[in-house]
């Protein structure tokens, strides 16, 4: 038999708050999470604002020791961890240790020691690099570093697929779940990249917004005037277990994985496909895989990445899977709020799609102003909206040509099927 898999924890640390309730709270009332850069001087660069966490002390958390050990990016997926745990009320001892793993994706890691590091190598010579560089900027890491803190012994694996890493991690969880090879899986993922290196060289491709003069306004998926996304950072983590484990603990179920797809554009590196035939395949796994019909879908919290390429072949690949019923398909990119996280945007998006079951309410897409002819869907523009919500597909596509689908659908009450 194969194991339904239900979402029971939430966990953040975002630019739009670090919890979880403060983050929805933020997005349902269009709050922006981006301002001008303070982790550096970026007076000289092209884009000089991003959506950075704020008020996190990682010292108050770990103790100065610990979190100079950590790079940022661990000691966000640390923080959102403890935070997924406690709201799944999940209680970890020895006779369950073995059966709870941990899937968290990054999609670059720790950049901002490497980037130190490499500072003081020129500086300073190769003798005064610090023996903690490799460790502390492996992909890996947050999630080995979650396992100790939390003393977990099962599966533990980071993916890394570009900015399709934080669904590609909640789709693999799942998926292990299903498979009975653990429980439970603290999926998701964490990205500290606000970096003058990352910075320089998203720049120069021109990928990053230079609405300097206007930073809150500047990401605006699927507008006409969209120049390029906003740099985000952050991590969000999901509590999935088991239905049949969740049940007999007594947790209460926030949300089902139903289904899941990934496949790849095969196409270009970074750019893509114009026609978005890989993102159209791979929603249509994901309602296979969740036996799912095109009616079935409410809601789609777009991968909305506001810059030109994305937005539009991302429109074509959902008129491609949906046909006409795509203009009755509210879709939305909570992007416009919480900038790109990269490797741990899908996960957050993951996150906020569970909210959007539990309190039927479908975020808006902020900045909307000016529709773009080729963008021509029902974008839930600048303003939240109730919904009956039943069934949501979140899309998620990275460098690479990756693309990754989830689908989550509204908790079943004890004894009934889920809503189809």
């Amino acid at each position: 038999m194969v194991n339904k898999v239900v979402i029971t924890g939430l966990g953040t640390i975002s630019p739009v708050g670090n919890n979880p309730e403060t983050a929805w709270k933020n997005i349902l009332s269009g709050q922006s999470g981006v301002g001008p850069i303070t982790h550096y001087d970026a007076s000289e660069y092209k884009t000089r604002f991003a959506a950075e966490v704020k008020d996190f002390d990682p010292i108050a958390i770990y103790g100065s020791r610990e979190a100079r050990r950590m790079d940022r990016f661990a000691q966000f997926a640390v923080a959102a961890c403890m935070q997924a745990v406690e709201n799944a009320q999940l209680e970890i001892d020895d006779g369950n240790r073995q059966r709870i793993g941990v899937t968290i994706g990054t999609g670059i890691g720790g950049l901002g020691t490497l980037f130190e590091q490499m500072q003081i190598f020129f500086e300073r010579g190769p003798s005064r690099v610090s023996p903690f560089l490799v460790p502390m900027m492996l992909p890996d890491t947050a999630a080995g570093m979650v396992a100790i803190h939390l003393g977990l012994q099962g599966p533990n694996m980071a993916v890394v697929t570009a900015c399709a890493t934080g669904t590609n991690a909640v789709g693999e969880a799942a998926e292990m779940i299903r498979r009975g090879q653990a429980d439970v899986v603290l999926a998701g993922g964490s990205e500290a990249v606000i970096v003058p290196i990352a910075m320089a060289g998203l720049s120069v491709m021109t990928a990053l917004s230079t609405r300097n003069d206007e930073p809150q306004r500047a990401s605006r998926p699927f507008d006409l005037h969209r120049d390029g996304f906003v740099m985000g950072e952050g991590s969000a983590i999901l509590v999935l277990e088991s239905e049949e484990h969740a049940r007999a603990r007594g947790a209460h179920i926030l949300a089902e994985v139903t289904g899941y797809g990934a496949t790849n554009d095969a196409y270009h590196i970074s750019a893509p496909a114009e026609n978005g035939a890989g993102a159209a395949l791979c929603m249509r796994n994901a309602l296979q895989h969740a036996n799912l019909s095109l009616n079935d879908i409410q809601y789609i919290n777009a991968h909305g990445t506001s810059t030109p390429l994305n937005d539009k072949s991302e429109t074509a690949a959902i008129k491609t899977v949906f046909g006409e019923q795509a203009y009755q398909i509210p879709v939305s990119s909570t992007k416009s709020m919480t900038g790109h996280l990269l490797g741990a945007s899908g996960a957050l998006e993951a996150m906020i799609c569970t909210l959007a079951l539990r309190d039927q309410v479908m975020p808006p897409t902020i900045n909307y102003e000016t529709p773009d002819p080729v963008c021509d869907l029902d974008y839930v523009p600048n303003t939240c909206r109730p919904a009956k919500l039943d069934h949501i597909m979140s899309n998620s596509f990275g460098f690479g040509g990756h693309n990754a689908t989830i689908i989550l659908s509204r908790a079943a009450t004890p004894g009934s099927e889920n809503p189809n």
